[in-house]
C-alpha cells in the first residue's frame, strides 16, 4: 500500500501537465499500472480471480 501523503499528494492537480503520474485507483500503488483498466498488476489480478472485471478470465493451458 501507498502512503496516505503519496496518495494525497496525486490527488492533487498538478502544476503542470507533466507531472501527472498514473496510480491505482484500488490501492494507490505507481508502478506495473495497466491503462485500459486503471489499476495495478496485483489488484487486476485479484479482480479478475474473482470475476469482477467483465470479459477477463484467468487463463490456463
Amino acid at each position: 500500500m501507498a502512503k496516505t501523503s503519496k496518495i494525497v499528494k496525486a490527488l492533487r492537480a498538478p502544476k503542470y501537465p507533466v507531472q501527472q503520474h498514473n496510480r491505482c485507483l484500488k490501492c494507490g500503488r505507481p508502478r506495473a499500472y495497466m491503462r485500459q483498466f486503471g489499476i495495478c498488476r496485483i489488484c487486476f489480478r485479484e479482480l479478475a480471480l474473482q470475476g469482477n472485471i467483465p470479459g477477463v478470465r484467468k487463463s490456463s493451458w
